[in-house]
């Protein structure tokens, strides 16, 4: 169900995203039931990947396509795009926003990965986050449904869970989103949930990420952390108590596939295998880089342990950890492959060329 205004030929929301949001959630149409039709392990050939050119995105298809996927790969492209032409690859550059430039004839599988990322980027314009994370996910999951297309895995966020004093943090646990961005994904799972008995629903609630991509993000504590040791020898640390879940980026782009692979594992998973406090992640990092640690206070108070039990009963297991991730990105660094560059920060990047 979409309501839309048309002012010069482009579609204009008549009231805030979240009436929107409300609205869909309590009045989405239903059809019959055929989850079984969705959950059994058939063929996937061709992947709809939305976010596709992004830190994790950049990662994943490349594994998709090494997997014999057909790979669509969909991303407005803010940040460039660093995937390798390939036979098997179609790369649009397009805005997910508008429904008209998404594609969906053909398609098997949607992995949606685009969304405003982090609190920060997400507090920059509310409404563009409301419009990306939420609105445009509605409209891929209700088109994605009306196509036929039997499965759709969603990139949620371990961060919906906002601060947390219990001892560890499972799914069934309440909700606290703190930031547009936290809300945003709330909303999007709600929403992507209500389409379930049309389509094989995978949802995936990952820790921070670390490790290198090929569109690199230094904005994330792992990474940032181990830039400043390699650029400046000073680790800057916000307050320094605060656990956070970490995963690293080859695991989380695996898990994408295994879920691929694995139709009946459906719902919501916590995908997080490290949980360490900022300031343990800043002595691990000087542990291969000789850097000194300076603590200052923090206006960020997240702070939660991701128990990811349900995930690992289904057969998946982690590889990696954040050491491999601060060895590779050191490694990496002293090659002369990984900089110190502008568009790794996606705030900064975005103040300087989307909101200009």
């Amino acid at each position: 169900m979409q309501i839309r205004a048309h002012t010069c030929g482009r579609p204009t929301l008549l009231f805030s995203p979240r009436f929107y949001v409300i609205l869909l959630i309590l009045g989405a149409s239903r059809s019959p039931d055929r989850i079984e039709q969705y959950t059994r392990n058939t063929a996937i050939v061709r992947v709809f990947v939305t976010g596709a050119c992004g830190y994790k995105g950049s990662v994943l298809v490349p594994k998709l396509i090494a997997a014999g996927h057909d790979v669509v790969a969909f991303d407005i492209q803010w940040f460039g795009s660093f995937l390798q032409p390939h036979p098997n690859l179609t790369i649009v550059k397009g805005d997910v926003r508008h429904p008209g430039e998404v594609e969906l004839d053909g398609i098997d599988a949607v992995i949606h990965l685009s969304s405003v990322a982090n609190d920060p980027c997400g507090d920059l314009d509310p409404k563009l986050t409301w419009e990306i994370s939420c609105l445009a996910t509605m409209q891929l999951a209700d088109r994605a449904a009306r196509a036929g297309i039997r499965r759709f895995i969603y990139a949620s966020s371990g961060s919906v869970y906002g601060v947390s004093d219990a001892p560890e943090v499972t799914e069934d646990l309440e909700l606290l989103p703190l930031s547009e961005y936290n809300k945003t994904k709330m909303c999007g799972e709600r929403i992507v949930l209500s389409y379930r008995q049309d389509m094989a629903v995978q949802i995936v609630r990952p820790a921070t990420v670390c490790g290198y991509s090929p569109r690199m993000r230094l904005d994330v504590s792992v990474n940032m952390l181990t830039m400043q040791a390699l650029a400046k020898s000073i680790i800057t640390v916000f307050g320094g108590d605060q656990t956070r879940p970490n995963i690293h980026i080859d695991d989380i782009t695996d898990l994408y596939l295994f879920l691929l692979d694995n139709p009946q594992h459906t719902g919501i998973y916590n995908a997080g295998f490290e949980n360490i406090s900022i300031l343990d992640i800043a002595r691990m990092v000087t542990e291969r880089v000789p850097a000194e640690i300076v603590i200052t206070p923090s206006s960020d108070p997240r702070s939660y342990r991701l128990n990811s039990d349900k995930l690992l009963a289904t057969g998946f297991r982690p590889k990696k950890t954040v050491g491999d991730a601060i060895a590779e990105l050191v490694g990496l660094y002293r090659q002369g492959v990984l900089k110190n560059e502008e568009r790794h920060y996606n705030l900064q990047w975005m103040q300087k060329t989307v909101m200009s």
